[in-house]
This record gives structure tokens, C-alpha cells and sequence, in this order.
């Protein structure tokens, strides 16, 4: 039995416009991961700079439009506590990420079947 060509080329465009919307969502994804993985290499070349800094060397941090004198174990305690949940936040993004790949890919194969089989079934 075959499936009419108005139901077929409506099912054929279901499935486009959910390839379509899956390998938008797969860039987002994917500049969102680079973005992460950009601020947590920043904490760690911070992290690194302070760790060979005496403990007695003043550090400041930066407040809108001004300084702050704070401790370097604080500034370490943020800085580890920003990485973890950068951490978090990148393997999050990466199971998103593998989610939106796979349906990517279910949807191009049902769009070959789809094309392949022409309807009949």
C-alpha cells in the first residue's frame, strides 16, 4: 500500500524542519561548549599565575568600576569553585550535544528511507 504524495511531502517536511532545527540547535550547542571551555582555561591559567605568587602578595579584584583588595586564598576558592561548575556545566552541554547529534541523524536516515522507498509500503 502507498502512501499518498500530499501525506508523503507533508511527512518529508516534518522531518527536514526537524533536521533543520536539530543542526541549529548542534552550533548553539557547540559555541556554547567553546565558551566554557575558553572561561575554564581562563580560571586556570588565573589559578596558575596565583599559586606562584608569594601569599603575602597583595591581589585585587575587579568590581564594576573598581578594585578590591581580597585575599588570595579567596580569590582561589572562587576560581576552583567556578571551574567545577564550568566542569559541570561543559558535560551538560556535551550530553546535549550528543542528544541533538543522534536526532540529526535519525532524522537525515528517515529522510533517505523516506526518499528511497518513494511512499510504497
Amino acid at each position: 500500500m502507498a502512501i499518498p504524495n500530499a501525506a508523503l511531502q507533508k511527512l518529508l517536511q516534518e522531518v527536514e524542519s526537524q533536521a533543520i532545527q536539530s543542526q541549529q540547535q548542534i552550533n548553539i550547542v557547540r559555541s556554547q561548549i567553546n565558551v566554557k571551555q575558553r572561561d575554564a582555561r581562563l580560571n586556570q591559567l588565573t589559578s596558575t599565575e596565583l599559586s606562584q605568587l608569594p601569599r603575602t602578595t597583595k591581589v585585587y579584584e575587579g568590581l564594576g568600576k573598581m578594585f578590591v583588595a581580597t585575599p588570595i586564598s579567596t580569590v582561589d576558592a572562587r576560581l576552583s569553585k567556578e571551574s567545577q561548575t564550568l566542569k559541570s556545566e561543559i558535560a551538560a552541554l556535551e550530553k546535549r550535544l550528543h542528544y541533538l547529534e543522534t536526532t540529526h541523524k535519525n532524522s537525515r536516515e528517515h529522510i533517505e528511507k523516506i526518499l528511497q522507498t518513494g511512499g510504497r509500503g
